[in-house]
């Protein structure tokens, strides 16, 4: 039986979105109780291997930003001057982000926008951060070209999301736990199984760390790298826009 947030047709966006909107008010506490926190920490990962290097103020775009962790956690640790922009395509997401931002004072901005058509120059940012995102549009390659178009010369590119380990024994303790655990989630906090049973099904198609660094590298980013958490079972995937502007 195919999950009803699933598609990979026509109807990928709308019932992204639809999934997304449901889980918007519990989304943060979720994410705390599945991965027991540890997803603070690869969110810290991620930021800093965006800004790693930078020595002044820094343009970043929190892509699919949800509500709004990496874009909170640019804000802290990039320099003085630097400006964060996050931007989502769910609107009770983002209503979340701006409600956090007001709570904290953050001067992040947040706009509603589609990864695939971003609405901002080329080479607008110095880095993109994309935070368990890029699994869940319907075409990551062209979602990376548009990255790769916004981002400065040798802007870098950091997502973060579910993984594939290597080992097999990994693999199955992975699975069997996603698929047990993910359901339950769903049905305790959403009333839905399907909704974090949309995890384990969407990741049969994604292509996790080592395609996502072949999709970077088509996308005509440099440096295609990755670095593996938990046996493999998150990944950070790292490229850098070329030096000099060249044809998408």
């Amino acid at each position: 039986m195919t999950n009803k947030y699933l598609s990979y047709d026509g109807q990928r966006g709308p019932k992204v979105r639809e999934m997304f909107s449901r889980l918007a008010a519990r989304y943060d506490l979720v994410n705390d109780v599945m991965s027991f926190g540890l997803h603070r920490k690869w969110k810290k990962d991620t930021i800093r291997l965006a800004l790693a290097g930078r020595t002044g103020p820094a343009r970043i775009l929190d892509l699919c930003c949800g509500t709004g962790d990496l874009s909170f956690l640019a804000e802290e640790s990039a320099l003085p001057g630097s400006r964060v922009t996050g931007v989502d395509f769910t609107f009770p997401m983002l209503r979340v982000a701006r409600r956090r931002r007001l709570e904290t004072r953050s001067r992040s901005g947040f706009a509603q926008g589609d990864a695939l058509r971003l609405p901002f120059p080329d080479g607008a940012f110095d880095a993109v951060t994309v935070g368990y995102g890029l699994r869940n549009i319907a075409d990551p390659l062209a979602a990376l070209r548009e990255m790769r178009r916004v981002l400065a010369p040798r802007g870098r590119v950091v997502v973060l999301d579910f993984g594939k380990p290597d080992g097999r024994a990994a693999g199955v303790v992975y699975r069997t736990f996603l698929r047990t655990v993910m359901p339950l989630m769903g049905w305790l906090f959403h009333g839905d199984p399907e909704t974090y049973l949309y995890i384990p099904e969407s990741l049969e198609g994604y292509p996790a760390q080592r395609g996502v660094q072949a999709l970077m590298r088509e996308a005509g980013l440099d440096g295609a790298r990755y670095e593996s958490r938990l046996l493999g079972t998150m990944g950070l995937n790292v490229a850098e826009a070329p030096a000099a502007p060249g044809p998408l």
